[in-house]
């Protein structure tokens, strides 16, 4: 009999430990906290949205876990659905509304630089400006972006970039195939422009030439 009433006394307490341990994973920061996204642009061209949003997130975690240390209000999952309750919900609401009003902004940067686009571009695109951005502006931006990710272009080099060099390169009079490898004519074109651009002729893609190129 004693046997079993330490067994019995045992369960309890396992049960205990085991559900207080699930309610601190529940309501540990690790795990409640709103995690702010990997996928931002942290070099938005107004640096005050970036601040924001991450004053947001800050003022969201902080509310939600003060609302369960002192009032163990779960804002997340309410147990109950009083008056007071319900206020301190609909203010968690608020404040995810603007997190995720921020975090809409960043986000849809990030995937608009990740198509090639500058921080002007952007603010033209986002702040609903009626002037609808050059597509020719857009064109250079994402060759700009392409050159910014390699400016080291080697001889024998096949790239997506070096195709639309070389697409720039017979716009500008050049017979040259279109192939995307860097081979020695294309390089020798680019000498001859430059000569003609009065840049030195090295042959070598540069910021520069490639304004040039672009103009």
């Amino acid at each position: 009999m004693k046997k079993l009433i330490i067994a019995l006394i045992a369960i309890i307490v396992l049960i205990f430990a085991y559900n207080q341990y699930k309610e601190y994973q529940r309501f540990h920061p690790d795990n409640f906290n709103y995690k702010s996204s990997e996928n931002i642009d942290l070099e938005y061209y107004n640096q005050d949205v970036v601040y924001s949003y991450f004053e947001a997130v800050q003022a969201l975690n902080g509310f939600a876990n003060m609302q369960w240390n002192v009032n163990e209000i779960n804002v997340k999952s309410p147990e109950d659905d009083d008056e007071s309750t319900t206020f301190v919900v609909n203010e968690y609401r608020k404040k995810l509304a603007k997190v995720k009003y921020y975090e809409a902004k960043l986000e849809a940067s990030k995937q608009l630089k990740d198509e090639g686009l500058t921080n002007d571009l952007i603010k033209l695109k986002l702040e609903g400006n009626n002037t609808k951005p050059d597509s020719n502006a857009i064109f250079k931006s994402k060759i700009k972006s392409m050159y910014a990710a390699n400016p080291k272009v080697r001889l024998g080099e096949k790239s997506a970039f070096i195709y639309e060099v070389q697409k720039l390169l017979v716009k500008k009079g050049f017979d040259l195939e279109l192939d995307g490898v860097y081979h020695t004519i294309t390089r020798n074109a680019i000498i001859e422009f430059e000569k003609k651009r009065n840049l030195f002729p090295d042959g070598n893609l540069d910021v520069l030439t490639l304004d040039a190129l672009l103009d």
